[in-house]
């Protein structure tokens, strides 16, 4: 397909097409990349192996790894499917040589970045939609109870269902699911508003969480217990290439079928009147848009636990810099969430010498006030 004139010019539809990218959301796409790529290369060089920042460079960018393509298809892949990729793209499947610094950083650090990226992008927009859908900027998946509820499915499957391990994301779906459900059941009167929604959240949350607890009197097992406190405030520690594998695939979906469903989500916060004159199916786009946050924060939830307040900083922020039409919310929110947690991250990693906190206890500190910020601008009259 031909996409420049004889003058070099791009083509007018394909100029169009990217016309809503305009100089703000360029500038909050370059400055979030630039802070993931600073937080990252921090991130990589502190351990029980300390180097420098310019040895963790050198690390990410050994030529040995960028020239071996079969090297990081199998940390992407898996050693089977990865291989088996690597013969057929027509890349060498004999071992590489590699220096312990970029062993270090490619196996055991990098994956951590990698998925503080994807949990971000998916809580910014499972948040995103969330407001656009209940037309509540107060909305997100962890104080609509989302994440309570896909939290409650993991304990399930780490306490009772241990042989549903390997769905988990589709578990935790399912928790978020039924969490969102219940929400909306009890706010539902001839309608909603937004006190009720939250209110609802707060009560769905609060039983979750009571249920989460309670199951930790189930077990004997000391690591399932750590493992289980791990899920509910929120960690990235330990996390490795399987979870890169688990949360990318539903990472790719939910980014593109979001941005596609921008133009609904524009209308749906024009109101329900307003959106069934337009020809909307009102609640079958609501239904079909809240089933995409619900995945991306089951994704989010399933690699790193409960990470809260990300969904509903995220889309506010990007929405004072960027505007509110949702293309560019939905973007500039698949951009800074990542740069959010990378940050958070590192903060949690360094606050404490020798210890490492988990990530939702530093995105909860951050989140909380802003919360409150939040409630007390917002007007009596809107809620």
């Amino acid at each position: 397909m031909v996409v420049a004139s004889e003058t070099g010019e791009i083509v007018p539809e394909l100029r169009a097409a990217v016309s809503w990218i305009d100089s703000r959301v360029a500038t909050l796409i370059l400055g979030s990349c630039l802070i993931v790529g600073v937080g990252g290369l921090v991130q990589v060089s502190f351990g029980t192996y300390t180097m420098s920042i310019l040895d963790a460079w050198r690390a990410v960018f050994d030529p040995a790894v960028w020239t071996n393509p079969q090297y990081p298809l199998r940390l992407l892949l898996g050693d089977g499917l990865g291989t088996r990729t690597a013969e057929l793209l027509g890349f060498s499947t004999s071992e590489v040589e590699l220096g312990r610094e970029t062993l270090i950083v490619w196996g055991i650090r990098l994956p951590r970045v990698l998925v503080a990226m994807m949990v971000g992008t998916n809580l910014a927009i499972s948040g995103a939609v969330f407001q656009a859908v209940t037309r509540n900027e107060l909305a997100s998946p962890f104080i609509l109870g989302v994440s309570a509820g896909a939290g409650l499915a993991i304990l399930l499957t780490l306490v009772v269902f241990t042989g549903l391990a390997s769905f988990l994301p589709l578990v935790t779906a399912g928790g978020g699911t039924i969490a969102f459900g219940l929400v909306y059941a009890i706010a539902w009167k001839g309608g909603t508003n937004p006190v009720r929604l939250v209110l609802a959240g707060v009560i769905v949350s609060t039983v979750f969480n009571s249920l989460q607890t309670g199951l930790f009197f189930f077990t004997d097992d000391l690591g399932v217990v750590q493992s289980a406190i791990s899920w509910t405030t929120g960690s990235l520690t330990g996390v490795d290439w399987e979870q890169v594998r688990i949360a990318l695939p539903w990472t790719l979906a939910t980014v593109p079928i979001t941005l596609a469903g921008a133009r609904q989500l524009n209308v749906l916060l024009l109101g329900e009147r307003t959106a069934r004159s337009l020809g909307m199916s009102v609640e079958r786009v609501r239904f079909l848009l809240s089933g995409v946050a619900v995945l991306a924060a089951g994704a989010a939830v399933a690699v790193a636990g409960i990470v809260s307040f990300v969904g509903l900083i995220v889309p506010h922020m990007v929405r004072q810099l960027v505007g509110s039409d949702y293309k560019r919310v939905v973007l500039g929110s698949a951009f800074a969430g990542p740069a959010l947690v990378v940050v958070a991250d590192v903060g949690a990693r360094l606050a404490i010498p020798g210890t490492q906190l988990p990530v939702g206890i530093v995105t909860g500190l951050v989140g909380g006030p802003y919360f409150l910020y939040l409630m007390r601008r917002t007007e009596v009259g809107q809620l």
